[in-house]
């Protein structure tokens, strides 16, 4: 039989990925807002080139993305355009959810909300990016009622939307809620009025009464001394112990000892008593029974017990949705998401002091609600409303804003964050001539931290040294003119084992070099590493 390879989605152009530039990240102190202690960011620039800028320090690190990607419905909307060709906004969904799942951390979770127009699509995307393994579910939600029309020309009108849920990887867990677990099943009392007969049924001690020899009493409020009452049937009895014994020993016996008997079977259980209780069916025809157990001995000793909550499929969402419009002092006319609704995807996703991401951040309701809620974050927003809606918002948050989720979580005000700009590319064509050459906006530091970002080294100036990427790897970045004597200069600092990257504007050719130092030239040796000048829009 011919192999078909794995099951994935297919279009033209999937895999005419360029690699883009790692752009480095310019503070605008100006625009960043309070607490300068804080490690949040907001974003302004495309996200994928964003993306791309975040791997060095973040990859590995971010508990929750929650994406609202444009739905690519065919609508032009007041601030981006929805109505991409198919096979376009897939190449461009599959570039950037490739780069989430590098940010995130081996317990994440990535949260993508979408409605039907591409939701099938994204899935199988989704699943060949994070392997059908790691989808958990899909979370429906109530957008708007039906009675709502969102056009009047509409033809079919759009209730519900999907949040489709991935993790990273195998053994990562949501927060699920739980409820404490009494004793309220625990209701029943066994009254034995008659002695009954000693008998061994299954190798244990048992006692038969018959049916006027004991009394099932049910009690108003169960306790720790109390029983509950499970019918021995369908699963139970391949389930647990008392289950099987039921199925393997009494099953049956109302042919001899009768109708309504019961048995206290010895040697049995995990509660407090060292016996169980177990009757036969009532009548003829009947073929039912019942056991009566005890609270377990493991509940006895726990100061509580909880039992597992699974999230819901579904939420009614409708009203926060009509209601959000003013949540954080800004307006989206068309996308704006409610604080209720990241709160329950923040809440089930991550813990305070994790990370969260949206690199499609709109009017900023996931910034607004992850600071509420005491996790880091970084938000990327391309267009001028990174700056009148996002920012707007997010400070409105730190000076103590009242609205959305602000009472339910005591909202009191502060924190902050940084503001950043993508750099532009380092490298541009000349004017004049078919070359590149460093982008004359760039100052020197700039230019080191870009060129450490694209061979992966850390920038971290230290001495004649501009960054490492390990232990005994450096890097030296100079517009001096290389040769052997400023080579050796640079590298008497070196110690065992260590090794060292040049890199120069003006470089000797035909250099004799020791095996531990390498040399590259600018911009020659850094067109390989990207592509230049590349905005993705």
């Amino acid at each position: 039989m011919e192999h078909k390879g794995k099951l994935e989605l297919t279009w033209v152009g999937k895999y005419d990925d360029k690699v883009i530039e790692p752009r480095i990240l310019m503070e605008d102190r100006e625009k960043s807002y309070g607490d300068p202690q804080s490690e949040n960011m907001l974003i302004h620039g495309d996200n994928l080139v964003a993306l791309q800028a975040l791997q060095q320090d973040f990859v590995g690190r971010i508990k929750c993305i929650y994406i609202d990607p444009p739905y690519n419905t065919g609508s032009a909307f007041e601030h981006y355009d929805d109505n991409l060709e198919h096979s376009i906004w897939l190449s461009l969904m599959r570039q950037r959810l490739i780069l989430l799942r590098e940010l995130m951390s081996d317990d994440g979770f990535l949260c993508c909300q979408i409605d039907d127009s591409e939701s099938h699509y994204i899935k199988v995307l989704l699943d060949e990016i994070f392997g059908r393994n790691n989808y958990l579910t899909t979370l429906y939600i109530r957008v708007r009622y039906p009675d709502k029309t969102l056009k009047s020309d509409m033809d079919f009108h759009k209730e519900i939307e999907q949040i489709l849920v991935y993790r990273k990887c195998y053994g990562a867990v949501p927060n699920f809620d739980y409820d404490e677990v009494g004793f309220e099943k625990f209701i029943y009392e066994i009254k034995e009025t008659g002695k009954g007969h000693e008998e061994v049924i299954g190798g244990k001690k048992a006692i038969v009464f018959n049916s006027d020899e004991y009394k099932i009493v049910k009690k108003a409020v169960g306790d720790e001394y109390g029983l509950k009452e499970i019918w021995a049937t369908g699963t139970i009895l391949d389930g647990n112990s008392s289950g099987r014994f039921f199925r393997d020993y009494l099953t049956g016996r109302y042919n001899t000892d009768g109708y309504g008997v019961m048995y206290k079977i010895y040697g049995i259980g995990d509660d407090r008593y060292d016996y169980r209780y177990f009757t036969g069916p009532k009548r003829a025809g009947a073929t039912k029974g019942k056991y009566y157990q005890g609270v377990p001995i493991e509940k006895l000793e726990s100061e509580e017990v909880k039992r597992k909550k699974p999230i819901n499929g579904f939420f009614d969402m409708a009203g926060n949705f009509g209601n959000c419009r003013h949540e954080g002092g800004v307006e989206f006319r068309s996308g704006k998401k409610p604080e209720a609704l990241i709160e329950m995807i923040i809440r089930y996703f991550s813990n305070e002091g994790d990370w969260i991401l949206d690199s499609f951040l709109g009017s900023g309701s996931t910034i607004a609600t992850a600071h509420k809620m005491s996790r880091k974050w970084i938000g990327v927003e391309l267009g001028d409303h990174a700056y009148t809606l996002c920012k707007t918002r997010i400070d409105n948050v730190i000076n103590g804003d009242k609205t959305g989720i602000s009472k339910n979580v005591n909202w009191q005000g502060g924190g902050g964050y940084h503001f950043y700009e993508l750099a532009p590319s380092l490298l541009v064509k000349s004017q004049r001539l078919p070359i590149y050459q460093i982008n004359p906006e760039y100052t020197f530091e700039m230019l080191c931290e870009a060129i450490c970002k694209i061979e992966g080294f850390k920038y971290k100036p230290d001495g004649v040294y501009h960054g490492y990427s390990s232990e005994k790897r450096f890097i030296h970045i100079t517009k001096e003119y290389v040769n052997g004597e400023y080579i050796r200069s640079v590298a008497t600092t070196l110690g065992e084992n260590q090794s060292l990257l040049i890199y120069g504007t003006k470089v000797q050719s035909e250099l004799r070099l020791p095996d531990n130092i390498e040399v590259k030239r600018i911009p020659k040796d850094l067109l390989d590493k990207c592509t230049f000048e590349n905005e993705v829009r």
